[in-house]
C-alpha cells in the first residue's frame, strides 16, 4: 500500500516505521521533522525505515550477544531518524518497535532474527503473549566500551570512567559509554535525587559540549537498590525522553563498571522499567515491552506537503 505507516511505542517512546519502497516521496531530514511534528504531522519521537539487508523473510540464524559489529549479512536493515531529522546509530526501544512492525506486517514469522543498524548488527528475540501477539523483545545490543575514540570524546584518557567535566556552571563527574551510540552518564548517590530541573539545565549543555564532537546522549542516574537504577534522559537530536533502550544499556554498563549495582539491572525511568543483562565482558541484552499504536496511510494533503517541502 502506497504511503502506509506503522506506529508503535516502547514505554511511551514512540516511533513511526516506514518502508521507503512504499513511499511516493524520498525521506529527507526536513520531511522527517515534518512527520514527527505533533501538530502538523503524525507526531513521533523518531522514524524507522526498513532498509534492504539479507533475506526478506528473515532466516532466524543470528548468533550470540557479541560485540556490535557490522556483518553485512543481517536478515533486515533499519535506518533510525531522530525527530529533528538527524540520524541515530542505534535505539533499543526503536529496535523492539521495528521487530513488532516486522511481525505485524507479515515481513517475518521468525521469533529470532538479526537487524543491521548504523551502530552494527544486533540479534532480536521476540516474546508473544497468550493470544500469540508479540508483546516484548530482547535485543542483544553488543558490547559496551568506555574508550574515548568510540564515542568519540576528545579527552586524552585511556577510559572515560569517572572523568571530571564542567557544564552549566557546575563541576561534574561522568562516565562515557558507547553502546553503538554515545552516552554521558552522571551518577548521584542513592540518598540524593535528580530533579527534572537538573535535566533541563544540564542536558542541552552537555549534549553539545566540544568534548563530544558528534554530540552525546545524557543520563542523570541514581542507584535505587543492588540491582536497580533510576535515570532521567536527554537524547541527542530529541531532547527530554521518557524512556530509552540504549540509555538504559549505557547506564547499566556504567553502574556495573563502577560497582554500584550487580547484573541483571532494572533501569527505571518516567516511562517504565527495562531489564539489562551485563556479562563479564560488557556484552548487553536489553529486554522490554512493546505495543502497536496503529497502522494507516498518510493523507494525500500531508503527502503533498512533504513532497513540496524540499522542492
Amino acid at each position: 500500500m502506497k504511503n502506509s505507516f506503522f506506529k508503535g511505542h516502547g514505554l511511551g517512546n514512540e516511533y513511526i516505521v516506514l518502508d521507503p519502497a512504499e513511499l511516493t516521496f524520498t525521506l529527507t531530514p526536513r520531511r522527517v521533522a515534518m512527520l514527527c511534528d505533533r501538530e502538523r504531522g503524525i507526531g513521533s519521537d523518531g522514524i524507522l525505515t526498513l532498509e534492504g539487508c539479507g533475506s526478506a523473510e528473515g532466516s532466524g540464524t543470528a548468533e550470540g550477544c557479541g560485540s556490535v559489529e557490522s556483518s553485512g549479512s543481517a536478515d533486515f536493515g533499519v535506518r533510525i531518524w531522530n525527530p529533528d531529522g538527524s540520524e541515530a546509530e542505534i535505539s533499543g526501544n526503536g529496535l523492539r518497535i521495528f521487530a513488532l512492525y516486522l511481525h505485524a506486517t507479515g515481513r517475518t514469522r521468525e521469533r529470532e532474527f538479526s537487524v543491521e543498524t548504523v551502530g552494527g548488527t544486533v540479534r532480536v528475540e521476540t516474546q508473544v503473549d497468550s493470544a500469540g501477539a508479540l508483546c516484548a523483545a530482547t535485543v542483544c545490543m553488543g558490547r559496551a566500551t568506555f574508550k574515548p575514540d568510540a564515542l568519540p570524546c576528545t579527552l586524552e584518557v585511556d577510559e572515560l570512567v569517572e572523568q571530571p567535566i564542567f557544564a552549566a556552571g557546575e563541576s561534574l563527574t561522568f562516565t562515557g559509554v558507547s553502546v553503538g551510540n554515545p552516552h554521558c552518564v552522571i551518577f548521584r548517590p542513592s540518598d540524593r535525587s535528580w530533579r527534572r530541573d537538573d535535566l533541563l539545565r544540564l542536558g542541552p549543555v552537555l549534549t553539545t559540549l566540544p568534548a563530544f564532537p558528534r554530540g552525546i546522549n545524557v543520563q542523570l542516574a541514581r542507584p535505587t537498590g543492588p540491582h536497580s537504577v533510576f535515570i532521567l534522559i536527554w537524547e541527542r537530536g530529541a531532547g527530554e525522553t521518557t524512556a530509552s533502550g540504549s540509555s538504559a544499556c549505557a547506564v547499566a554498563s556504567a553502574a556495573v563498571r563502577l560497582g554500584l549495582v550487580t547484573t541483571p539491572v532494572t533501569v527505571e525511568s518516567s516511562g517504565g522499567s527495562l531489564l539489562v543483562d551485563v556479562d563479564e565482558t560488557f556484552n548487553l541484552a536489553l529486554t522490554g515491552p512493546v505495543e502497536e499504536m496503529g497502522q494507516g496511510t498518510l493523507h494525500p494533503a500531508l503527502v503533498r506537503a512533504l513532497s513540496e517541502a524540499d522542492n
